[in-house]
Formats: structure tokens, sequence, C-alpha cells
């Protein structure tokens, strides 16, 4: 279960961030689409993790940063919404993202040759303490 994984990771981060404080007021973290993370099982985790080094935490906001692509051929841009992928294939890219250039092609050219402008990863977007 990879959300195990990045909620102590994300943990480890908050705990450098806030120094000696043990209360987390506000959380947010950005996951990228072609991440495919379970929402709740990272919330759950994240959480866990916290109370597991006496820290708590108020309000844990996680939000989708949806995955935006650019041709490199062409220069169009586009997103997942604009494509179809069957499930099977989604959960292919969750595991190895950079797979998604394999499944998918440029829809104004058809060219493989594009770049993942934002929705990849995970990013702190805010980490504030009391």
């Amino acid at each position: 279960m990879h959300e195990w994984a990045l909620a102590e990771a994300i943990v480890e981060y908050v705990k450098d961030a806030v120094g000696g404080h043990r209360k987390i007021k506000r959380l947010v973290v950005a996951l990228g689409e072609l991440q495919s993370i379970d929402e709740e099982i990272l919330r759950f985790s994240i959480t866990e993790i916290l109370k597991s080094e006496g820290m708590s935490i108020d309000d844990l906001q996680l939000i989708e940063e949806e995955a935006v692509l650019r041709c490199r051929r062409c220069g169009h841009e586009w997103s997942l919404k604009e494509v179809s992928l069957d499930e099977e294939i989604r959960e292919l890219i969750h595991f190895v993202p950079e797979a998604v250039h394999s499944y998918l092609k440029c829809p104004k050219c058809g060219s493989r040759d594009f770049e993942v402008v934002k929705g990849r990863g995970v990013k702190i977007v805010e980490v504030v303490a009391e």
C-alpha cells in the first residue's frame, strides 16, 4: 500500500517544517491525478502516523491536481478528462505514471511525444502549526 509510505514521507516533512509543535492546524497536500492516490487511505494513514508521533491535526485537506499534458510536436495541451481510459490502464498509470506515454497520444496530432506539465506527484501546499 503505497499510500502509507507517502503518508510517512509527508509526516516526516511536516515534523521538520513545524519544529517542536505538536498540533497541526492545517495541512494542505496536492495529489497529482496521475498518481491515482486513494484519498481515504492517505488521510487515515497521515492521521494515524501523526497520532503515533504524539501530534494532532485539525484540518487535513487533500486536493487533486488535474493532469495537464502538452504535446512537444504541436504544442496542444489537454487533460485526462478529454481522453477515455479504462480502469485497467488507469491502474497501470497509478503504479508507473511514466506509462502514460504508452497509452496516450496527443488528441490533436497523434504524437506520443508529450510532457506532463502538472498532475504528477505529491506536493505539500501549506502547513500551519499551533
